[in-house]
């Protein structure tokens, strides 16, 4: 028998903010699926709209299973999600997202399977908040100085999710960039699926305060780099989260969470990038 695959998604007054529509075509495609085990789990943060109406309607037509109540935060309610799945696999989509491939859950659990992997990552659609989309190829390399890869187009072994005690709370906006780096700093097995299945919106929050990505991007690096390389050193976190300029000798304790062929590589990834985001912040307008 193929695995429990379990869906999270976070939800708070979907009917006031316009999103019903939007959740319906999550829902609908979910259902459309060609992989024959999977359980939606919402965890809903208590709304104070209709939305609690519209998940027992489609709870009781046997689409999905909710939860209501308080939560701090989309990864609190993650973090929830995770603790009352019962899959084998989860994997998590916003209210606006949806899984475009109706045949990807499929292929992507086989492929997942056959590797014995502990994270799968993959290509997405971004809908960007300026109205615009774009392919969101992952960037494993990069995976210390921005965001690699669209949590929404990863599968994670519950068990996995588990033992690294699952997402930070405290970061509200970046503990999935927390959460990757824990896993390759640790090793965690990850394969590429090199099939896009995902359209997923960049929240406006997130989008819209840089600067708490920045100061929790200098918390991160603290948390996780603090047994390689002393950083006290205000200007370096602040040139590390701003323009990924990396020490040299963090950079090379860095390469070796890669395989030792790719370590020239990295390194000229990671230099790349370096330029590009110093490029962009020298030519922003002032």
């Amino acid at each position: 028998m193929e695995p429990l695959v379990s869906i999270i998604t976070p939800t708070l007054n979907i009917v006031e903010n316009n999103h019903a529509d939007e959740f319906n075509l999550l829902v609908s495609l979910l259902e459309l699926q060609t992989y024959p085990r999977i359980e939606h789990i919402i965890i809903d943060g208590a709304s104070t709209d209709e939305t609690v109406e519209l998940l027992k309607d489609y709870k009781n037509k046997g689409y999905l299973n909710f939860y209501t109540e308080k939560d701090t935060g989309k990864f609190h309610a993650m973090n929830k999600g995770v603790m009352r799945a019962k899959g084998k696999y989860v994997a998590f989509a916003s209210c606006d997202d949806f899984f475009h491939d109706i045949t990807a859950i499929y292929d992507a659990i086989n492929t997942i399977e056959a590797q014995n992997s502990d994270f799968l990552f993959s290509p997405a659609y971004c809908r960007h908040p300026e109205n615009y989309t774009f392919l969101f190829v992952p960037a494993m390399y990069n995976a210390f100085q921005v965001m690699p890869c669209a949590l929404q187009g990863m599968i994670f072994k519950k068990s996995v999710l588990e033992e690294e005690k699952y997402f930070d709370e405290k970061f509200k906006l970046m503990a999935d960039f927390d959460l990757i780096m824990r896993l390759l700093i640790k090793k965690r097995k990850g394969i590429y699926f090199d099939t896009n299945y995902t359209t997923y919106k960049l929240g406006d929050h997130t989008y819209n305060n840089e600067e708490q990505c920045i100061n929790e991007t200098k918390l991160i690096y603290r948390k996780n780099f603090r047994n390689m390389y002393p950083l006290d050193n205000e200007d370096t976190l602040d040139a590390m989260a701003r323009f990924s300029e990396f020490p040299q000798p963090l950079l090379e304790k860095l390469s070796e969470c890669f395989v030792p062929e790719d370590k020239e590589l990295f390194l000229e990834r990671c230099e790349q990038l370096h330029g590009i985001r110093l490029e962009n912040y020298q030519n922003a307008p002032k």
